[in-house]
């Protein structure tokens, strides 16, 4: 079950008409006035420091906007009736708050760096804001555990002409829409071959059907006046806990097979953005190949201060891969030397790295055809 894009649609067409508000904090968010500059490691129990609230005053972008599944999730899927959350200990352990909050991390999500780069707070969930449009005014993120391109697409996915009034359609054309999903299609249905789909689709024509499925998805978007758009690639799940323990992988080798299929999707995405860039005007959508920089910190992992690749921080099972992290004693004492934090996702260093690459490319090119930070440099310089 999942937070659907419609429900999207439908709230930026309610919110539209509301002037906006002078200040907003998230309650779940005790860093949110900070500026852009990212924090020391968000386990620190330490107080931020005052002077570096006001490193910007004005946010480069007025809202951040995420749609996505668990690798963004901040907490939609503890209103849900699922099994996919992240509300318990020892999720969350390592968060600003040391509390878990529905991310699936030991500490925070690349979106959470991002916004801060923004200058925005942390983006509330969805469910868990409150409704008013206050809450939702710097970005709402949608992401939910589960999600797919395949189960949000069709008919669910309706869009408007008209967005109100100027200052609305201004608004949501100058903010960052966030897109991450794509991997459940895979976790939870062609490598899981439900309904025998692997006989049906080859994984070149699988994944062609996915980037036309997300191709439509982004042009709704764009429809709705989003004119700035981060999509994300998917990440080398072959390398993931859970794989090595299924495919029982000999010293952590990757399971090819996987991240060849993985590959291949991604280039057939970042083929469909560049096209479709092309088509959509005044749009800056950018690729992420998040493959690309989470083998960069595999293959490189030394030089990033890691010493366990193939085990996961918290499970049960060989490489922590079989079962699901579900209690604090299950969990590794020391998150930040994992790459893994449980069965699928990365610990909240990685994160922060991942952050870093598609801000400003900083240990690794990762976004094409340019960073974020490029794209709304060029968006702010005068014409």
């Amino acid at each position: 079950m999942e937070v659907s894009l419609f429900v999207f649609l439908i709230t930026i067409l309610i919110f539209s008409t509301f002037p906006q508000p002078e200040a907003l904090r998230n309650p779940q968010d005790p860093v949110s006035s900070m500026g852009p500059a990212i924090l020391p490691s968000s386990s620190s129990t330490a107080s931020p420091n005052p002077a570096a609230r006001s490193v910007l005053q004005t946010p480069l972008a007025p809202a951040l906007f995420v749609i996505g599944d668990s690798s963004v999730d901040c907490g939609t899927n503890n209103f849900l009736g699922t099994l996919a959350r992240a509300d318990r200990l020892p999720y969350g352990r390592d968060f600003d708050t040391q509390q878990p909050t529905g991310r699936f991390s030991n500490g925070r999500i690349p979106v959470d760096y991002l916004a801060l780069r923004l200058g925005l707070p942390f983006v509330p969930s969805y469910l868990g804001q409150s409704g008013r449009v206050e809450d939702m005014i710097h970005g709402v993120n949608y992401a939910s555990a589960g999600a797919g391109i395949i189960f949000t697409s069709g008919s669910e996915l309706k869009f408007t002409r008209s967005m109100g009034e100027q200052a609305a359609a201004d608004l949501i054309s100058s903010s960052v829409f966030y897109i991450s999903i794509g991997i459940n299609d895979y976790i939870h249905y062609y490598l899981r071959n439900v309904s025998d789909v692997r006989n049906l689709y080859l994984p070149w024509t699988f994944n062609q059907f996915l980037a036309s499925l997300l191709r439509q998805q982004i042009k709704n978007l764009y429809n709705l006046n989003a004119r700035q758009m981060v999509v994300m690639g998917l990440p080398p799940i072959g390398c993931a806990p859970h794989y090595l323990w299924q495919y029982k992988s000999t010293d952590g080798e990757c399971i090819e097979e996987i991240n060849n299929m993985i590959v291949e999707l991604n280039f057939g995405m970042r083929y469909m953005i560049e096209e479709l860039s092309r088509k959509l005007r005044y749009s800056s959508i950018i690729f992420c190949d998040v493959f690309e920089s989470s083998m960069d910190i595999l293959n490189n992992h030394e030089r990033y201060g890691f010493n366990v690749t193939s085990e996961a921080c918290c499970g049960l099972g060989k490489y922590k891969g079989w079962i699901m992290c579900l209690a604090p004693d299950m969990a590794c004492r020391n998150a930040s030397n994992h790459i893994w934090w449980d069965q699928f996702h990365p610990t909240d260093a990685v994160n922060t790295i991942l952050a870093d690459n598609i801000w400003n490319s900083l240990h690794t090119k990762m976004c094409y055809p340019k960073s974020l930070k490029d794209v709304l440099a060029k968006r702010r310089r005068p014409n």
